[in-house]
Order: C-alpha cells, then sequence, then structure tokens
C-alpha cells in the first residue's frame, strides 16, 4: 500500500497515508496490551463469589483479588510483566514467523467453534439467557466503529490473491472469502445474543467461558481465557516491528542513514511506550476498539483505497487512453462507487463521534 500511494499521491498525501497506518497500528497494539491483562485478570482473579451475570473483570476494578491487590493493579502488575516480556522484541526485526502464524491460526479456529458449539449446546438445552428485543436502535452509534474495526479479515486478500497465476476465477474466490468470515461473524454473533444476557456481555467475548461460566468445563474455559493471550502475544511484537518501520520510512530521506541511537532507540520507544500508556490508562475495549476503527481505521479501509482507486484510474486514462480496458477490471468500477464509499466512511465518522459525545460526556 506504501508503495502505491508513492505513486498516485503527492508528497502531502503520502504523508498522510503513513500517518493513517501508524495511527491505527497504535491503536492496535494498545487493544492488544489491554487484551492481554484483562484475560490473565479475569482467569487469574476469580474469587468464586461473583456472580456470572456481572462484568467482572472490566467494571468492578476496585474489587479484590489478591488479598489488598485490587482487580486494577492485578491489571497493571500484568501488564509491566507483558510490556518486559513482549517490548524487547520492539527493538528487532521479527523474521520466519511461518510456523507460529499456522499454530495461531490453528488455536483461533478451534477457539471459534468451541465457543459456537458450547453457545448453541446452551441455547439448544433451553438456558440461554438472551432476550433481545426485535428492534433497538441505541447501539447503532457504536456499531459502525466495530464493524469498520472488524475489517481485518481484508489482510488476508494479498495473500489469496499473489499465488493465484490465473486471476480468471478472482471475484469468486473473494467472494467464498468474505462469505466464510461473514459466517463464522453471524454465528459467533447471533449465538452470543441468545445464549448471554445483554448485561453480562463482556467486551472480549472469550472471557464469557471462562472463571464463573458453570456450563464450560474447566480445561475449555481456561482454554478460552487464555487464548487472547498466545494469540495476540505472538502478534504484538510483529504489529510493533511493522509500526516501528512504517515510522522510519515516514522520516526516511534519499540517501540518507539514521544515526545508531534514533534507528534502535528513538524509533522502537516512540512505538512502544504510547500504546502502553494508553493501556495504563484504560482497560476499556469496547472504546479503544470503535475509536481506533472509526477514525484510522476508516482511513485505512474506505478512504485510501477510494482515493487511491480514484487517481490509478485517473492515471490509466493519461497513460493508455480514454478507450482502454482492464480485463480484470472490478464490477464495481463505476465512479458512484468511489463517493458511496467516500460518504459511508463520512458516516461512520459522524455516528461512532456522535457515539462518544454522547456515552461519555466528551
Amino acid at each position: 500500500m506504501g508503495q502505491m500511494a508513492s505513486m498516485f499521491f503527492n508528497k502531502v498525501g503520502v504523508n498522510l497515508f503513513y500517518l493513517c497506518i501508524i495511527v491505527y497500528l497504535y491503536g492496535d497494539l494498545a487493544i492488544y496490551a489491554t487484551a492481554v491483562p484483562l484475560s490473565l485478570v479475569q482467569v487469574t482473579c476469580f474469587t468464586g463469589n461473583e456472580s456470572c451475570g456481572t462484568q467482572a473483570g472490566e467494571k468492578n476494578d476496585t474489587d479484590p483479588c489478591w488479598g489488598n491487590i485490587r482487580r486494577i493493579d492485578a491489571y497493571r502488575i500484568y501488564l509491566a510483566v507483558f510490556t518486559l516480556f513482549l517490548g524487547p522484541f520492539t527493538f528487532f526485526n521479527v523474521q520466519k514467523t511461518k510456523y507460529l502464524q499456522i499454530l495461531t491460526s490453528l488455536m483461533r479456529w478451534i477457539a471459534f467453534i468451541i465457543m459456537i458449539v458450547m453457545a448453541l449446546i446452551r441455547i439448544g438445552e433451553g438456558k440461554g439467557e438472551g432476550t433481545p428485543p426485535m428492534t433497538d436502535s441505541s447501539g447503532i452509534r457504536n456499531l459502525f466503529g466495530v464493524c469498520v474495526y472488524s475489517f481485518m479479515c481484508q489482510h488476508s486478500l494479498p495473500s489469496l490473491i499473489t499465488p493465484v497465476s490465473r486471476k480468471k476465477h478472482l471475484t469468486g474466490l473473494i467472494l467464498v472469502d468474505y462469505f466464510l468470515v461473514l459466517s463464522f461473524y453471524s454465528l459467533l454473533c447471533f449465538t452470543a445474543i441468545f445464549c448471554f444476557s445483554s448485561g453480562s456481555l463482556m467486551d472480549m467475548y472469550t472471557l464469557n467461558f471462562s472463571g464463573c461460566s458453570p456450563f464450560v468445563p474447566a480445561v475449555i474455559g481456561y482454554f478460552l481465557g487464555l487464548f487472547p493471550v498466545f494469540t495476540i502475544s505472538t502478534n504484538f511484537p510483529i504489529i510493533a516491528v511493522t509500526l516501528r518501520n512504517n515510522w522510519k520510512t515516514l522520516f526516511h530521506r534519499e540517501g540518507g542513514t539514521y544515526p545508531w541511537l534514533v534507528d534502535r532507540i528513538v524509533f522502537p520507544l516512540i512505538t512502544l511506550v504510547p500504546p502502553i500508556i494508553v493501556a495504563f490508562c484504560t482497560n476499556h475495549l469496547e472504546i479503544l476498539v470503535s475509536v481506533t476503527g472509526a477514525y484510522a481505521g476508516n482511513g485505512i479501509q474506505y478512504v485510501i483505497p477510494a482515493f487511491l482507486v480514484f487517481c490509478s484510474r485517473k492515471d490509466l486514462t493519461l497513460v493508455y487512453g480514454p478507450d482502454s480496458s482492464n480485463k480484470h477490471r472490478s464490477p464495481f468500477r463505476q465512479a458512484g462507487w468511489v463517493w458511496f464509499v467516500l460518504f459511508w466512511a463520512l458516516s461512520c465518522f459522524i455516528y461512532v463521534t456522535a457515539n462518544i459525545i454522547l456515552t461519555d460526556g466528551l
């Protein structure tokens, strides 16, 4: 994407592109740095007297965890340990992660299937606590930011498209990919809606199956409770190194090199410190996901691709003439789709901003 931005954008556009990527990656790191300590607190601070109908791990931060140590204190202790163990990777390069990524993907599939099956079993036994109303518009404002952030399924598109030698059937391949993603999202969402009451659903869905959930076997509960710890811990160094390299690219000048102190110390520190500070100040995942998705994610998913398409089509017309034809062109080749995407991006921005103002009183 950086190469495409350099081809079709001017200097200001390229800088804005990298700033958008950087803000998004900062949000990712803050979310990951929050999710791991939250999961550990939920698994290790269960005292046996909480109700599954409360979000003990997120709302009752002042409750005791270990003696005089409160839950929020335990969260910050875990955050410090997380930083000490994974933070140093930001100062080095992360390579040859093939088998690590395969293991992570396998754990994701297992966790998704377990959560869906366990929720379906509970619903089938008539023990589901969810009674969703026919319509409720109060959550629509926040839905936009969360949906934008869930676009991570698109990260797999380059790895799906690049190895394909005959690209004639790419449209069908991508359609199947999106259909599978939509199916899993739908199964997770609708089983969650009918399995748990709205007041007991935690920001991180895996936590609903750990700790005090009586219908989940202990082994499965611990696996799902610790699932974010394993998967996120493998992704955190990769995203941190990616963010660090984007900072270097943003300030890079042709023919110039960075002093050792700047290259090996300053860039890693400005990559690692801000998200850890954010995670230290707040442990509300829903807010972090919504803000990251609505602003930086909005730019990456909607605004930047729309302008890339617009500029690339304009460049194509200048180079090959207005009558040029591309046999691989998209079914959404009309210019109206570009404007529709930009309009949708503006709608997401407005809705989530309104949600933050109305909900948090900012």
